[in-house]
């Protein structure tokens, strides 16, 4: 999993600055999270955090209700430290703007994950790879490119598989910047 995560963060690395110029990317945020659930199911450590959105439905150009029809597409990972999962996840996000400064935000799909699928003793039992994931966060924009936010996410898996479902809740925060 490591060569992964190193795969991945080379990729944008390389490739940031030129798909950027094209307009591939729409904003890429970074962070860290932390686990907020109690007990047994408590994941030790900090999660570090990068996530790229796309706008393939114009989801920025429309107003109104149109946002909701045109949601953008994004696509991250939340790396596991101190023996934790780690996640690459996929899905669709809205955002809905109260201010030029204030806006809120939802997103759900799914995620893959390198956890614990039976009981343990350290973090949640997850009961299987695939897992359904959502967030919603609330953030403040500095200036046309740089925001941040504070987000709540959660994977489970919806009692859809067989074995346990403790599911996994972090909470961070995340610094955007928006090409």
């Amino acid at each position: 999993m490591k060569i992964l995560h190193a795969a991945i963060m080379a990729t944008l690395a390389a490739g940031t600055p030129a798909l950027a110029d094209d307009g591939v990317f729409d904003e890429l945020r970074f962070g860290a999270s932390a686990s907020i659930q109690g007990g047994g199911e408590h994941e030790d450590g900090i999660f570090p955090e990068f996530t790229l959105f796309f706008d393939p439905f114009d989801h920025d150009q429309s107003t109104g209700l149109q946002k909701l029809a045109r949601p953008r597409i994004h696509l991250g990972t939340s790396i596991g430290t101190s023996g934790s999962a780690s996640q690459v996840f996929t899905g669709f996000s809205w955002t809905a703007d109260f201010s030029d400064k204030l806006f809120a935000e939802a997103g759900f799909g799914g995620v893959i994950h390198t956890g614990d699928l039976d009981s343990n003793d350290n973090g949640p039992a997850l009961g299987c790879r695939l897992l359904f994931h959502e967030y919603i966060g609330a953030g403040f924009r500095f200036d046309s490119h740089w925001n941040v936010m504070a987000q709540v996410a959660h994977s489970s898996h919806a009692n859809l598989c067989d074995g346990p479902n403790n599911g996994m809740t972090r909470a961070g925060l995340q610094l955007g910047y928006k090409f």
